[in-house]
C-alpha cells in the first residue's frame, strides 16, 4: 500500500540541508504550509498497489510540477536541475545524494495519473481553504477577468513547428561557433512531416557529436526542446497543431490561437476560481459559473467587479436575483439593445465588435436610423461573406447565395437607468478601482510562471497548466499575506 506521503531516506548528509537552506526559504515554507496528503488521496485509484514495482509517489511528481510552474524549464533541464540544486531536492523529500527521476516519468504522470483530474478546482479549493483558516480573506468581493495563452504552436503544420525550432537552435549554435554551418546536415526543403523529422533527428545527432556543444547552456536548452518536440509531443503534432485551440481577438486588429483562462480574484489578489476555454469564448458568458466556483472554494460573495464584458443583460438579472452588487460598466451595445440569436453571437469588448460562433469577428459597423431616437436605431454589423460561405458552421447561418451576412442591435437608451445611475455613483467609482488588481495577477501568471504560452497540447493540458501555476501564485500570495503587518482591530 502506498504510504500517504514520500519520506526522505535515512543519509548521513541530511544535515546539508539545515546549513545551505534558510528557514524561512520558500520551499521550506510551502512544506509547512500545506498538507500534500491530498494528492495521494485524489490520484489513489490511478496506481495499481500489488502488481509491479512501486512507482514514484504522486506527491513527489506532483511537486515537480510545481517546481516547473515556479521556474518554466523542459522536463530534461528541470530533473537536470534537481541533480544538483539541495533546495529543490529538499523541496522534494529527496536525500542529497538519492538519484532523481527520469525525464518521461513526467510526461507519463501528466498524461495517466492528471487527465481525468479535476485538479484547478481542487487545488484552487486548497488554497482558499488555508486562506481563511489563516483569517486572510476578510469580504465577499471579488474581482473578475479573463487572460489569453498563446498555443505554443500557432496554427502552423507539424513540419513548420519543427522547422521554426530547429532554426531557432542552428541560430544559437552560429553565435556560438558560426563554422558549425559546415557540419550540420542539408536542410529539408520539402513540404513534408517525414522529411523534417528525418533532418531533426540528424540534427540532433550532429550536435550531440560536437564535444561541448551542448553544454552552452542556450543551446543545451534550445537542444533539449527541440528532442522534446520530436520524442514527447510528435504525436499529437503529427495529428493537428493543437486541435482544441482557437483564435481569439484582442482588438480589430489584433487576434490569437490558443485558449483563456477566466478568473475570479478576491481584493486579496487570491485566485477563488477559474474556467479554462477556447480562444474564442466570451468573457460575460462565464460570470455566473465563476461566482458560483468562488462560493463553492468558500468565499460569501455579495459583490463582483469586472470590465463591461460582464455588463450583460442576463448577469445584472442573475446578480439581482442572488443580491449580489455588480460593478461592471454599462456598454449599450451588449446591455441595452433588445438582439436575436444571443447564444450564437458574443460581444468583443475590446474590438467593439461582434463574434460569431466559428469565431470570426465582425469587419465593420454601421449605425441606422434617426440619431437620438433609440428606439428607431439599430447597430449592423458585416461579417466577411467569403469566410462564411467557407466556414464549416455556415448550415443554418449562411444564405447561399446571400451577398451579405450581417446582424443587428436595436438600440433601447432608457431599458437600464438603474445601473446607468449606480455607476455614476461615488461607491461605485471607488469600487471600480480594485480591477486593477487582477490585471496584475494576469501579468504575474505571464511574465513568472509561463502562462504566456502553452506547455503542452489541448485544453486538457491547458487546464492542468492553469492548475499548477493558479496554485502556485496563492500559495506566494499567501505567504507574502501572512508576513504583511496586520492592523489592529479596532476598541
Amino acid at each position: 500500500m502506498m504510504p500517504d506521503r514520500p519520506s526522505m531516506k535515512p543519509s548521513p548528509y541530511a544535515a546539508l540541508y539545515d546549513i545551505v537552506i534558510p528557514k524561512d526559504h520558500i520551499f521550506r515554507r510551502i512544506n509547512e504550509l500545506v498538507d500534500f496528503s491530498f494528492v495521494t488521496e485524489e490520484l489513489t485509484e490511478k496506481y495499481c498497489p500489488d502488481n509491479g514495482r512501486m512507482a514514484i509517489h504522486p506527491i513527489r511528481m506532483f511537486k515537480y510540477l510545481l517546481l516547473k510552474s515556479m521556474n518554466p524549464l523542459s522536463d530534461v533541464d528541470l530533473v537536470e536541475r534537481s541533480k544538483y540544486d539541495l533546495s529543490y531536492k529538499f523541496f522534494l523529500d529527496m536525500a542529497p545524494e538519492e538519484a532523481v527521476i527520469d525525464p518521461s516519468s513526467l510526461t507519463k504522470f501528466r498524461k495517466l495519473r492528471l487527465q481525468d483530474q479535476n485538479l484547478l478546482d481542487l487545488l484552487i479549493e486548497k488554497t482558499i481553504a488555508i486562506a481563511m483558516d489563516l483569517d486572510l480573506i476578510e469580504t465577499g468581493t471579488i474581482i473578475v477577468d479573463a487572460t489569453h495563452t498563446q498555443s505554443r504552436y500557432n496554427l502552423k503544420k507539424p513540419q513548420e513547428i519543427l522547422q521554426d525550432q530547429s532554426r531557432k537552435l542552428r541560430k544559437t549554435i552560429y553565435s556560438v561557433n558560426e563554422s558549425m554551418k559546415e557540419q550540420f546536415p542539408k536542410k529539408n526543403t520539402k513540404d513534408d512531416l517525414e522529411a523534417e523529422l528525418k533532418y531533426c533527428k540528424e540534427l540532433i545527432a550532429t550536435i550531440e557529436q560536437v564535444p561541448g556543444l551542448s553544454a552552452n547552456p542556450k543551446i543545451g536548452e534550445s537542444l533539449r526542446l527541440l528532442e522534446e518536440t520530436v520524442a514527447d509531443d510528435i504525436e499529437q503534432v503529427r495529428c493537428s497543431s493543437d486541435a482544441d485551440a482557437r483564435t481569439g481577438h484582442k482588438t480589430v486588429d489584433t487576434s490569437f490561437f490558443g485558449y483563456k483562462t477566466h478568473l475570479a480574484m478576491s481584493v486579496e489578489r487570491l485566485v477563488t476560481a477559474a474556467i479554462v476555454t477556447t480562444g474564442e469564448k466570451s468573457d460575460g458568458k462565464l460570470l455566473q459559473s465563476l461566482i458560483e466556483k468562488s462560493c463553492a472554494a468558500g468565499i460569501p460573495v455579495n459583490t463582483v467587479i469586472g470590465d463591461t464584458a460582464y455588463s450583460e443583460k442576463t448577469n445584472l438579472q442573475y446578480a439581482e436575483d442572488n443580491h449580489i452588487c455588480l460593478i461592471s460598466k454599462l456598454n449599450p451595445n451588449i446591455t441595452e439593445g433588445h438582439r436575436k440569436k444571443e447564444d450564437e453571437f458574443d460581444f468583443n469588448k475590446d474590438a467593439g465588435m461582434y463574434v460569431c460562433k466559428a469565431g470570426q469577428m465582425a469587419i465593420r459597423k454601421a449605425r441606422q436610423g434617426k440619431k437620438g431616437v433609440g428606439t428607431n436605431q439599430k447597430d449592423t454589423y458585416y461579417f466577411d461573406i467569403e469566410r462564411c460561405k467557407r466556414c464549416p458552421l455556415r448550415e443554418g447561418c449562411y444564405k447561399e447565395g446571400a451577398k451579405s451576412k450581417t446582424y443587428s442591435v436595436s438600440i433601447k437608451s432608457t431599458e437600464h437607468a438603474i445601473q446607468r445611475d449606480f455607476q455614476e455613483s461615488e461607491f461605485f467609482k471607488k469600487a471600480v478601482k480594485e480591477r486593477y488588481k487582477i490585471e496584475a495577477k494576469n501579468s504575474e501568471l505571464k511574465n513568472r510562471h509561463g502562462y504566456r504560452v502553452t506547455s503542452g497540447v489541448g485544453l486538457n493540458g491547458m487546464a492542468l497548466q492553469g492548475a499548477m501555476a493558479i496554485f502556485v501564485v496563492n500559495l506566494k500570495r499567501i505567504l507574502r499575506l501572512v508576513d504583511e503587518p496586520r492592523e489592529a482591530p479596532d476598541q
